[in-house]
Formats: structure tokens, sequence, C-alpha cells
């Protein structure tokens, strides 16, 4: 029985991409990922998140990792439909790997509508969807970790060539950034999302 593990990386912050990541896994290996010391991402060290993804794409059976760009971002927040946007690529992760089950971390106020909607979107795969997935399942916790490492990696590129921080809007080093960057140029880098509150204040487009 394969069971799959759904998780995202990067929804809050202002600038890189949003990232989507899939583990498809037998269940009678589950143990496996225990034994490796999987958990929560965001309870671990990036050093340690790194060292896991190395082992955990060895001991899974596939996995699927899809990068959703700002630009693609804006334009669902646009139509008020950033859920939707994030069901989509969970679909396209679900479909990829095409498990028996899948679990979901929800960033839907209301879990089962989002697992109805991913399960639409898939073709009526079977999806069990919760909020804070990545604490109670392994496998979501698995997905989690290379989600985190992709994102991390991407924002790594950016900062060879920028000092933009963290990429959230509660960094200061991050609001400086796209404030000096948007003074100084009148646009914005293509890796900002131009539709978040923050960016809008920068740009006066409130």
């Amino acid at each position: 029985m394969q069971i799959c593990g759904v998780d995202d990386a990067g929804r809050g912050p202002m600038l890189g991409p949003l990232v989507i990541a899939g583990v498809s896994i037998d269940k009678k290996n589950i143990k496996k990922l225990s034994a490796l010391g999987v958990k929560d991402s965001k309870k671990l060290t990036p050093k340690l998140r790194e060292h896991l993804y190395k082992k955990i794409i060895e001991i899974v059976d596939d996995y699927y990792i899809a990068k959703i760009s700002p630009r693609l971002i804006d334009a669902s927040v646009k139509k008020h439909c950033l859920n939707g946007l994030e069901a989509k690529y969970m679909a396209k992760v679900v479909s990829k790997l095409n498990p028996d089950i899948s679990y979901v971390d929800s960033c839907d106020v209301n879990p089962s509508r989002f697992g109805k909607e991913i399960s639409k979107l898939s073709e009526n795969h079977k999806i069990k969807s919760y909020h804070r997935a990545d604490s109670r399942f392994l496998v979501v916790a698995a997905a989690s970790i290379l989600a985190k490492v992709t994102r991390d990696k991407a924002i790594a590129k950016l900062k060879k060539n920028y000092d933009l921080g963290s990429g959230y809007p509660s960094d200061s080093v991050t609001v400086k950034f796209v404030t000096k960057y948007y003074k100084n140029n009148h646009v914005l880098p293509n890796f900002v999302r131009k539709s978040w509150k923050p960016v809008m204040k920068i740009t006066g487009k409130n």
C-alpha cells in the first residue's frame, strides 16, 4: 500500500517561490522514516534538514517537488484563491505519485473542504487533509523537509546577489531590501510577491 504525504514551504514570505513537495512510500517502510529521526521540518536545524533530505529520497519509493513562482502567486491572490492554487499543485503532486492514499497539510481553515478540492483535482484520489499534518504523520513530515530544503536553496541562490534576509515580512533586512530596491528602480524584482500587504505598503499600492 503506497502512502503519500504532501506539504508546502514558503507560504508566508514576501519573496521567493512557494514550494509543494510530496513523498510516496510503502506503508510497511514508514518506520524507516521514524528511525531516521524524521519530524516536522520546523523542529529541525537547517543542517539536519539537509542531511535528512538526502536520506529521505533514498528511502521513499518516489517523490515530487513543485515550485510556484511569485508571479503565479500574485495572480491567485488577486482572485482571492491562494488556497485554490495550493490545492491545484498538491493535486498535481498526488497525480504524479499516484498513491493509494495521501495525507496533506491543510492551509484552508476547513481541512475537509481542502481535501475534497484536491481529490476532485486529482481525479478522485483518496485524500486525508488535516491541520498540522506535518507533526501528526511521518510521511507529511518527510515532505515538509523536502519542501523546506528546496525553498531554502532557492533563497540561498538569490542571496548570492542580494542581501535580502529570510524573506519574511517580520524580517527587517527583507523589508529594507524591498524598500531600497523599489526606491532605486521604481519596479520590484520578479522574485518579490507584489500582492503581499507589506510589499503593497512599500509600493504605495495599498
